[in-house]
């Protein structure tokens, strides 16, 4: 099978057959052998009746359906374990992402070899204020954070190979930075195609401004993950030895220079009367804990199990 297309949705009910068609005229018009694999989110309207009818009539259709809303990434993540194509696109329900462009995404990925791209919608039919702004300060922040030179890291039409989708892990709200996921996770030939950005016709967005507050708080965990996930000891324990060596040289000092004085019989206070003394004595426990801490997350880290990050209600 060439290509595996996964759409994640959420109370999509008015848009889901015009989806199908325009995707299924596209495969058509390129002889190219597909499978969509539509993943509901939980939707409380009418998709997943619309779903199943399409499944009944069309064998290239798969779908998932959660219990509950559990999000984007979680959504993503099932439906990369059911993709079996030679290449996986992602889009999303709400007819803004255009299937035109997979042709030329799906060259790319096979022709010149890369590992994942990321559409870049340059021209947006969104709000200036609520939208565009916030997007291009939350892209820059994550291209200088990761060093991925991409415009639109959040783009929902992205093109991988089955390798790449199978090897990473998408949960929490990673799903926009599957571009910097599948760098950390070996694979560097990610590439960008500008994209057609359609204006949207049914429905509202599922997502508000709080998602920008919520993307930056993700950036830097993932940065945070990306230098020191696999080797956590390494941040912590060098604060901790640190903190420690600090902590211990000063109370060194203190000492050293108590006995100094009471040798050469000059008036000196006690240890304990001294503030840095306690200053000293919190920095050595502060170093101690950070080191434990990073034995803890190394500990954690060999013994970690995958958890189910959802829950199926059922497939077609």
């Amino acid at each position: 099978m060439q290509i595996s297309i996964v759409i994640p949705l959420l109370n999509e009910d008015e848009s889901i057959k015009a989806l199908f068609r325009w995707i299924d005229q596209v495969m058509c018009d390129n002889k190219f052998s597909y499978e969509l694999i539509f993943v509901d989110d939980g939707s409380t309207d009418n998709s997943w009746q619309i779903i199943q009818e399409l499944g009944q009539e069309h064998a290239c259709i798969k779908a998932i359906r959660f219990i509950r809303n559990y999000g984007k990434s979680q959504a993503l993540h099932a439906g990369f374990k059911t993709a079996k194509g030679e290449v996986v696109i992602t889009m999303d329900a709400d007819l803004q992402d255009n299937p035109e462009e997979i042709p030329a995404m799906y060259k790319t990925i096979v022709k010149d070899d890369y590992d994942l791209i990321s559409g870049w919608k340059k021209k947006r039919y969104d709000s200036i204020l609520l939208k565009n702004i916030p997007s291009k300060l939350f892209n820059a922040a994550a291209r200088k954070t990761s060093g991925l030179k991409l415009h639109d890291f959040n783009c929902g039409l992205k093109a991988y190979k089955n390798e790449v989708i199978k090897t990473i892990e998408v949960k929490g709200e990673m799903h926009r930075y599957i571009p910097v996921l599948a760098k950390n996770a070996g694979f560097t030939k990610i590439g960008e195609q500008v994209v057609q950005h359609q204006a949207r016709q049914h429905g509202k967005t599922k997502f508000g401004p709080e998602r920008f507050i919520h993307g930056f708080l993700d950036l830097i965990t993932i940065s945070f993950f990306s230098r020191f996930g696999k080797r956590p000891m390494h941040l912590f324990g060098s604060f901790g030895v640190l903190m420690f060596c600090i902590g211990f040289l000063s109370a060194f000092w203190i000492g050293a220079s108590k006995l100094y004085k009471l040798w050469l019989d000059k008036p000196s206070i006690l240890v304990v009367d001294n503030p840095w003394f306690y200053i000293a004595l919190t920095a050595m426990l502060i170093g101690v804990q950070f080191f434990i801490a990073g034995f803890i997350g190394e500990l954690v880290l060999r013994n970690n199990k995958t958890d189910q990050l959802y829950i199926i209600k059922q497939k077609i």
